[in-house]
């Protein structure tokens, strides 16, 4: 798996033994998307909280309701036999991966604040041949990740041929429902439904297509915070197929 060089790799990639990964593979909803959850998948999670501590974070930009700032994937190769199985065997993918983006990711944002569409689930990119990977720094008291059916429509991916119709399909339910309420999703909604849903666990990583529509959990938005010591900090990554 080709990653992207970058100067300040962690020094305890290195040398360290791996644990024993468990692995589950399940397809989400009618679409049958695949969702892939690998526990203990680093055996250097408190390394990896300790380089989210010490990175310097920036706004992330109009879609994302936080900061972010670049985390080294230099440590997926610790796994890189295990990644290339799943990139061919659940995705499909025989041709190579490449990185396309790597992150420390901090939720931030007031839910007073949230444009109307950080308030409903989203998905990444149109294209399948984009996985979306999500890595659990810390517990379930962080949250996890849900996936949803847009109601009106029944789409549960959102693929090129189908962006007009389900941007068409919003507009009606903003005209039948009103604004969605200014509030982190979760859960059933008038234009919602909640498919599946993945709990957050220390070292917990989660892969699955980023035309998945999808949204953060936030158990209590009350104490999110800029400082990576008490935010809800993951590792965001995105991966090319080919």
């Amino acid at each position: 798996m080709a990653v992207d060089e970058h100067p300040s790799a962690p020094p305890c990639v290195v040398g360290m033994e791996l644990p024993e990964p468990k692995i589950s593979v399940r397809a989400m909803g009618r679409e049958g998307e695949p969702l892939v959850v690998i526990d203990s998948f680093s055996g250097i999670a408190d390394e990896l909280l300790q380089a989210g501590y010490a990175a310097a974070y920036q706004h992330a930009g109009a879609s994302y309701p936080g900061i972010r700032s670049w985390a080294d994937p230099s440590y997926l190769d610790r796994r890189r036999d295990l990644m290339m199985q799943i990139m061919q065997r659940v995705f499909g993918f025989t041709q190579g991966v490449r990185l396309d983006a790597s992150t420390f990711s901090l939720v931030t944002q007031d839910e007073a604040e949230l444009s109307p569409l950080q308030r409903i689930p989203h998905y990444d990119h149109a294209g399948g041949e984009v996985i979306a990977i999500m890595h659990y720094l810390m517990g379930p008291e962080s949250g996890g990740t849900a996936f949803y059916r847009h109601r009106r429509t029944g789409f549960e991916t959102i693929t090129p041929q189908r962006e007009d119709h389900y941007n068409a399909a919003l507009a009606q339910d903003e005209r039948a429902y009103g604004m969605p309420p200014a509030r982190y999703c979760y859960g059933d909604t008038d234009w919602f439904e909640l498919i599946d849903e993945v709990e957050a666990v220390p070292d917990r990583l989660v892969l699955y297509r980023g035309r998945q529509l999808h949204s953060g959990i936030i158990p209590d938005p009350s104490i999110l915070s800029p400082d990576p010591h008490k935010g809800r900090l993951t590792i965001n990554m995105f991966l090319i197929g080919a």
